[in-house]
């Protein structure tokens, strides 16, 4: 077991930090597509093909960690995930063709952000006795919050150095930020576990919880990844200019970043049924602000409540999943929990990708967000208020 000093806690908070910054950069995701589209010749819908395999990669990447972690050191095993995705990015910088800029980018990259990313939520919550709501919604704001932080920059370096050389430069950085996490790790010296499945004290019935909770993660992303995936191209597809759609892309993912933190923090005070239902309310009044009155700026307001209802729901997951399960099995459960996420970036993303392709716009997509929202906000009053 961990030794609950406070100091343990925050270095394993940081080393979270630093690794899973420049892996959030997948949410900037947007910033490529007209410069890969152009370099590669290819459409939105493969290039939202390779974003869902990402996706898919990365949820894999997140259901392998809970067994390499209780058969493997967490040290030379954190270095192992950042060395893969880097080379990942070595690929898909130069790659010459979808095949090349799928494998390095959708699959290399992709997997070992998923185990890195479980690494870093189990060992932050086994380096003290218990980790709040906060803490978990901050954990999961880390990938939007790399994501503000690498959109204006990836649109600086592309005018600047172009494409390739970018995402060079992002595989160094991946690299070098995982070294230093993987000395961080070895300083809280932290041992990972995961046997402890049964439910927290008071905790509602394990599976009723995991497939409520499931539904309305897998509902909410549905929406929130349509606008993470594609942020820039919307806002361009409502009128915008390319200055106004990469600081959306910044304003949106901070946005999400902030209700991450939220949604984690919420559930240390309301019950969860209650912040699920808000989350999805707020996310079907963007989207219909945006059916009602459509344009530039009005894309911006719309898009940063449908991204920020998903991160509101993301924060509550990561927040509720101690209240329903034992700490130990927290990465166990959240690695499972993920495949809503999964499943949910192959689904509205790919579809509105393909949507734009034939109508050169996004009015529909959003209109079934809409929906998707309605339907979350009635599944999430059936959720367990929890511990």
């Amino acid at each position: 077991m961990a030794d609950p000093r406070p100091g343990r806690l925050w270095l394993a908070v940081a080393a979270a930090t630093v690794l899973n910054l420049p892996f959030g950069t997948i949410y900037a995701f947007s910033v490529f597509l007209k410069p890969m589209e152009a370099l590669l010749g290819v459409t939105r819908a493969e290039m939202s093909m390779v974003f869902a395999l990402a996706t898919v990669t990365l949820t894999i990447g997140m259901n392998l960690a809970p067994r390499l972690y209780r058969a493997l050191p967490v040290v030379p095993l954190t270095v192992a995930s950042v060395v893969t995705s880097a080379a990942g990015l070595v690929i898909t910088a130069r790659a010459d063709g979808l095949t090349d800029f799928a494998l390095g980018y959708g699959v290399l990259f992709g997997l070992g952000g998923g185990v890195a990313f479980i690494l870093m939520q189990q060992a932050v919550n086994q380096a003290a006795a218990s980790v709040s709501g906060l803490v978990n919604g901050y954990l999961v704001s880390l990938y939007p919050l790399g994501a503000m932080i690498g959109a204006p920059v990836f649109g600086w370096a592309i005018a600047a150095h172009g494409l390739r050389a970018t995402l060079a430069g992002l595989a160094a950085v991946v690299f070098v930020c995982g070294l230093i996490a993987a000395g961080m790790l070895r300083r809280v010296d932290v041992r990972l576990q995961g046997h402890a499945s049964g439910p927290a004290q008071n905790a509602p019935s394990n599976r009723a919880a995991f497939w409520i909770l499931f539904l309305v993660f897998f509902l909410a992303a549905s929406a929130g990844l349509m606008v993470m995936s594609q942020a820039a191209g919307i806002v361009q597809a409502f009128g915008g200019r390319t200055a106004l759609a990469l600081g959306a892309t910044t304003f949106i993912t901070g946005a999400i970043a902030a209700a991450r933190i939220g949604g984690g923090a919420l559930v240390d005070r309301f019950a969860v049924p209650h912040v699920a239902c808000g989350a999805h309310l707020w996310s079907l009044t963007g989207a219909l602000i945006l059916t009602l009155w459509p344009g530039p700026l009005v894309a911006v307001l719309g898009l940063a409540m449908i991204g920020m209802g998903y991160g509101f729901v993301s924060g509550l997951t990561a927040g509720a999943i101690p209240r329903y399960w034992h700490r130990d099995a927290f990465g166990a459960i959240a690695s499972r929990m993920y495949i809503a996420w999964c499943v949910a970036a192959v689904c509205l993303p790919v579809a509105a990708g393909w949507l734009f392709d034939r109508t050169q716009g996004y009015g529909a997509a959003v209109l079934i967000a809409a929906g998707v929202n309605v339907v979350g906000a009635l599944v999430a009053v059936r959720l367990p208020r929890g511990a």
